[in-house]
């Protein structure tokens, strides 16, 4: 089974966000497998599920480097294991 992790993409719509962390995904070897997005008025929501087990660089450092992205964007890019992700959202 395949390791996977969900990355959330929140702020102001802008051009090439998508692009944008697509580019960080294959940069780093992390495989986009389902992506959910919309735009509400001004602002943009995206989930990214991808699978890490190709990854060119540690977890933690990946997630490190897609938070900068966001910081540069002007945007909130977390990345999560799905483990993780999981367990926060049972009930």
């Amino acid at each position: 089974m395949k390791t996977k992790a969900v990355i959330s993409v929140t702020g102001k719509d802008n051009v090439g966000i998508i692009a944008k962390v697509s580019n960080v995904c294959s940069e780093y070897g992390a495989n986009i497998i389902d992506v959910s997005q919309t735009v509400l008025k001004e602002y943009f929501a995206m989930i990214m599920l991808v699978e890490i087990d190709s990854l060119t660089l540690p977890f933690t450092e990946f997630v490190d480097r897609v938070a900068i992205i966001g910081k540069e964007l002007g945007l909130e890019i977390h990345a999560m294991h799905e483990d993780i992700f999981d367990s926060m959202h049972k009930i």
